[in-house]
C-alpha cells in the first residue's frame, strides 16, 4: 500500500500524505490537487474507491421536504439551477410522510460518493432530533450546507431567514392598522423556526399592544387544515388578525374566517409567510412575509462550492432579512 501511495503521489505532483487525504474525502485539499490524485490512479491502472469513481464525480444532493409546500420547490429550482452553472449535478432527494426519509436518502447519497449535500428544513430544524447524522458526516469530510435549522454542534454553514424579524414585520404592520387582538397560528413546536416565532411573536406583542396584550398561539400542522383549525380556535378566541406560519396556512385561515359569515380583511385580516408563487393571485390577493429564497440559495451554492474545492467557509448562521409584502388580506380593524 506505501509503494502505491509512493507512484500516485509521484505521478500527481503531491505528497503522500495528501494522496491520503484524497482516498479518505479528508478536508484541506484543494480540487484540482484532488482531481490531479484521481487522474493520476486512473494513469496508473489503479482502481479509484467506489465513492471517488467518476460517475459520481460532481453530484450534489439535495434533501428537502414534501413538495406540497410551494415554498420547498422555489429552493430546489435556485439551488438545482445554481449547482448546474457551478458544474455540479443535482440529485433531488424529496421526503414524503410514510415514505423515503432523510436517513434513507443519505444511506443512497453516500454510496453513490456525492461531492457534498445541502439540507433544506430537515432533521437539523427539528430540536428533538440528534445532530450526531450531521456530525458522523462532516467527520468523514463530506461538505454540508443546511438551510432553516441550526445545529450549533455541526461544523457547517447554516443559512436562515431571519424568524424574527418576519414576525416584527407582521406585528408592526397589523398594529398600525389597529389590530390588538393578534393570534398565531404556527407548527409543531420541536422545529426551531416555529421556536423563533412564538417567541418573538410574544414578544412583538407585548412590545407593540401592551404588556398585558393577550398573544394566543395554536400549534397545528404546516397544512391548508391545519390553519383552518387553528384559525378557527383564535377566532374562538375574539382575534381580528391571524398570523400564520406558511401561505398554505394562510389559505386555510381565510377559509376559516369566510366559513363564520366573516370577510377578509373587513372583519379578520390574514398574513402569510414565505409568498409562494400565485400568493398575488388567490382570492383575496395575500398579504405574507417573502422569504429570501433566491438569495439563501445562491449563498447556499456558493459555500458548498467552496467547501467541495477545499476552501472553508465560515461557519454558525448567517441570518438572512425577510420583506413584509402587503396586499388585500389586511385592512384597518373592524369597528366594534
Amino acid at each position: 500500500m506505501t509503494a502505491r501511495l509512493a507512484q500516485v503521489a509521484a505521478q500527481a505532483g503531491v505528497s503522500e500524505a495528501t494522496v491520503s487525504r484524497v482516498l479518505n474525502e479528508r478536508p484541506g485539499v484543494a480540487e484540482s490537487t484532488r482531481r490531479a490524485v484521481l487522474t493520476a490512479l486512473d494513469v496508473l491502472g489503479y482502481d479509484r474507491p467506489s465513492r471517488l469513481r467518476e460517475s459520481s464525480a460532481g453530484v450534489v444532493g439535495l434533501i428537502v421536504p414534501e413538495l406540497s409546500n410551494p415554498v420547498f420547490p422555489g429552493f430546489a429550482q435556485v439551488l438545482e439551477t445554481g449547482l448546474v452553472v457551478n458544474g455540479y449535478m443535482p440529485l433531488l432527494c424529496t421526503q414524503t410522510p410514510g415514505g423515503v426519509q432523510e436517513d434513507d436518502y443519505l444511506r443512497m447519497l453516500l454510496d453513490r460518493g456525492v461531492a457534498g449535500i445541502v439540507f433544506v428544513s430537515g432533521l437539523h430544524a427539528d430540536t428533538t432530533s440528534d445532530p450526531k447524522r450531521y456530525v458522523r458526516l462532516r467527520d468523514r469530510g463530506l461538505p454540508l450546507v443546511l438551510i432553516n435549522g441550526y445545529q450549533p454542534d455541526v461544523d457547517a454553514p447554516c443559512l436562515s431567514n431571519d424568524d424574527a424579524v418576519s414576525i416584527e414585520l407582521t406585528v408592526n404592520h397589523l398594529v398600525a392598522l389597529g389590530h390588538s387582538r393578534l393570534g398565531l397560528a404556527i407548527g409543531p413546536q420541536r422545529f426551531r423556526p416555529v421556536e423563533r416565532k412564538v417567541a418573538a411573536f410574544g414578544a412583538a406583542v407585548r412590545r407593540h399592544v401592551g404588556a398585558d396584550a393577550p398573544a394566543p398561539v395554536e400549534r397545528t400542522i404546516f397544512s391548508v387544515e391545519g390553519g383552518y383549525a387553528a384559525a378557527g380556535r383564535l377566532l374562538e378566541a375574539g382575534a381580528t388578525a391571524i398570523v400564520c406560519g406558511s401561505d398554505l396556512m394562510a389559505l386555510g385561515a381565510v377559509r376559516a374566517v369566510r366559513d363564520r359569515g366573516l370577510d377578509v380583511p373587513r372583519d379578520v385580516s390574514v398574513v402569510g409567510s414565505d409568498d409562494s408563487p400565485l400568493m398575488a393571485f388567490t382570492d383575496p390577493p395575500l398579504t405574507t412575509v417573502r422569504q429570501p429564497v433566491q438569495a439563501i440559495g445562491d449563498a447556499a451554492v456558493r459555500a458548498l462550492v467552496d467547501e467541495i474545492a477545499g476552501h472553508p467557509t465560515q461557519r454558525g448562521e448567517f441570518l438572512f432579512r425577510p420583506e413584509l409584502v402587503v396586499r388585500a388580506s389586511t385592512g384597518a380593524v373592524p369597528a366594534r
